[in-house]
């Protein structure tokens, strides 16, 4: 815990450093609050609805006021967060069932992009190289497949490859450091609640708030983990025997 803590406020103390930064912060924080609260007021209307377009861009200006160069990780982030952007906003424009595959679609593309980012730190994940670690991770997968799968009908296979997709994002994210890896879990977990509302009509009080507070403290780690990472390994390849 004293090392999330400590990893967390490198990145607050990255971003608040510039004038630029402290405003990146306040503008996500006020947007974010104001968002969340009105899931209390009116959670479909127009406040919601604008507020949740902003959170995304809001997030990337943190990242890019936090960060003083430019790295493949960084630019993977970046990508992902303009898709998470889209998956907020597109399914706007639609209704049913294609309103809610453009959201997974463009989810679909945020995790590919966060896997690819976290990739070459593979070999730093415990989750990813190690059994017991990983179990949990599976075990969740599978739980919420099988409590899905028989509602889902024919969106069964697209729900189940961005299932895959998601925990793959998660088993990886740890590599990063340990505040990716809660972010990754906690990203993990706003999209369960989402599957579980969809198709085994499973509502919690207030339930666009939690998934809304949980998508906001998952991505919002993961950044604030991109911010404060400063090594970033190259990706192992195998060596190829000498003839």
């Amino acid at each position: 815990m004293k090392r999330l803590r400590a990893r967390l406020r490198t990145a607050y103390d990255s971003v608040a450093d510039t004038r630029r930064g402290r405003a990146a912060v306040a503008g996500f924080g006020a947007v974010a609050a104001l968002h969340l609260a009105w899931q209390f007021v009116d959670e479909d209307g127009p406040v919601s609805s604008a507020t949740q377009i902003l959170l995304m861009p809001a997030l990337a200006a943190v990242l890019l006021a936090g960060r003083s160069g430019r790295s493949r990780l960084t630019d993977l982030t970046l990508v992902a967060l303009g898709a998470s952007w889209l998956g907020d906003s597109v399914p706007r424009f639609l209704t049913d069932d294609p309103g809610f595959l453009a959201m997974v679609g463009c989810f679909l593309v945020a995790q590919v992009a966060y896997i690819s980012g976290f990739l070459p730190y593979r070999a730093r994940s415990r989750p990813w190289t190690e059994w017991p670690a990983r179990v949990p991770y599976l075990a969740a997968f599978a739980a919420l497949i099988a409590w899905c799968l028989p509602g889902a009908g024919a969106l069964a296979p697209p729900v189940i490859g961005y299932g895959a997709t998601l925990t793959a994002m998660a088993l990886l994210a740890p590599g990063v450091s340990g505040l990716a890896g809660v972010g990754g879990a906690v990203f993990m977990a706003s999209d369960g609640l989402i599957a579980l509302h969809a198709f085994a009509d499973v509502t919690l009080p207030v339930h666009d708030f939690w998934v809304m507070l949980t998508y906001l403290i998952g991505q919002g780690l993961i950044v604030a983990a991109v911010i404060a990472d400063d090594e970033e390994p190259a990706i192992t390849r195998p060596v190829q025997p000498v003839r």
